[in-house]
């Protein structure tokens, strides 16, 4: 017998695309709430069109991020279309968008409007900037938000031009902050019967990672630059070169630095004054990593992963995408899911990161075709097959 769901219960009308809305409501099926995504009829989530790569002709891309939803295609700018809306509005818990500020509100449709529906609701917004501010009305991408938030400033080595981080962190990290918001809000509603309006913004959720080069920007003015991969308040904490690549030590307390010196054969290192304390380490970081690199360019990474591994000393390879999925800590948990698309075929998706033992996350479906749901979740509304057929001849749905 399969175990309950943490969210179950909870309905979600997502009316978001690309990546940081996406992220947040599969992420909230994941653990149980049925997501209806609502999609443009021409098209759908732009996502769908980018590639390559494309499998059968879905996006890779599309396929990562939509599992455990349903698609309903609906141009909410009709007014069959709002109608329809505002229908699924009145019996959902949460409404996600990602609608540039004051689009909805064109529209008749923004907070102000569907709570008169549902005055239950959970309205989450996600935008670049947030709802104020001089900058409400400009687009939200992830790079604009990385280079705005700082963190292309931190980004890199210090001889290079502006660096984003690999991922797409800004709208990644929108995603988070956004689920975090309608779970704070959800339990609320739980308790008081009281909806609100949640906002999320790539900025914010950006600069909310600056832990460590805001805390040193208010404390001493210091304007904190690109490190490569430097620790800024601990050293030796980052990669180091070996005979064969590059190899990962994390040896920020002092504890470590004594393991890491004695496995290398460099107890030295623990009598020079240069090295003594971590505010000498960090002084000294660039020749302290030149003495280290001495010894580690003797041996291949995974002859010091055994060795370093044997002393208690924190270390890592550096993979790429290739070596994470042959990884065996990977494989052992469930990180690779396959799931069978009606197009696609056997595809892979990321498993899901949080562990709950009572109510584990489930993946259950793969991202749906285009308005593959539409006519099920209309029956459910009310609407009759010769309703639904008149609908999408008028372009109102797909």
């Amino acid at each position: 017998m399969s175990k309950p769901q943490a969210l179950s219960g909870m309905k979600v009308l997502d009316c978001s695309q690309i990546l940081a809305g996406p992220f947040c409501t599969m992420m909230l099926a994941d653990m149980g709430a049925e997501v209806i995504k609502i999609e443009k009829p021409n098209g759908g989530d732009d996502t769908r069109g980018w590639g390559p790569p494309f499998i059968s002709g879905e996006s890779a891309a599309f396929l990562q991020l939509n599992r455990n939803k349903k698609s309903v295609s609906l141009n909410i700018q009709t007014e069959e279309g709002k109608e329809i809306f505002l229908k699924l509005i009145s019996e959902s818990d949460v409404f996600v968008e990602n609608f540039r500020p004051g689009s909805l509100k064109k529209l008749n449709l923004d907070y102000e409007d569907i709570k008169k529906v549902n005055p239950k609701i959970i309205h989450c917004s996600i935008s670049g900037f947030g709802k104020t501010g001089p900058y409400s009305n400009r687009a939200g991408f992830d790079l604009v938000a990385q280079g705005m938030s700082g963190l292309m400033s931190i980004t890199g080595t210090p001889d290079s031009p502006p660096v984003k981080v690999g991922v797409p962190i800004s709208d990644l990290n929108g995603g988070v902050y956004a689920m975090y918001g309608i779970l704070s809000a959800y339990i609320h509603l739980l308790k008081t019967g009281e909806g609100q309006y949640v906002e999320s913004s790539l900025l914010e959720s950006s600069l909310a990672y600056t832990v460590w080069e805001s805390s040193i920007y208010f404390s001493t003015g210091e304007i904190p630059s690109p490190m490569g991969s430097a620790h800024r308040l601990s050293a030796p904490y980052q990669s180091l070169k070996t005979k064969d690549g590059y190899i990962n030590i994390g040896a920020p307390n002092q504890s470590n630095w004594e393991r890491l010196t004695m496995a290398i054969d460099r107890e030295d290192l623990i009598k020079d004054a240069k090295f003594r304390g971590t505010p000498e380490r960090l002084k000294n970081r660039v020749l302290l990593e030149k003495e280290l690199e001495k010894s580690f360019t003797k041996k291949t990474t995974q002859d010091w992963m055994e060795i370093l591994e044997k002393a208690g000393v924190p270390a890592g390879p550096i993979f790429n995408m290739k070596d994470v999925w042959n990884n065996e800590q990977v494989k052992s948990r469930n990180m690779d899911v396959l799931l069978d698309h009606p197009t696609a075929g056997t595809i892979h998706n990321i498993g899901i990161a949080t562990k709950l033992s009572g109510t584990p996350g489930v993946i259950h479906s793969p991202a749906p075709l285009l308005g593959q749901h539409t006519s099920e979740i209309l029956n459910q509304l009310g609407y009759e097959k010769t309703e639904i057929e008149e609908l999408r001849n008028k372009g109102t749905l797909k």
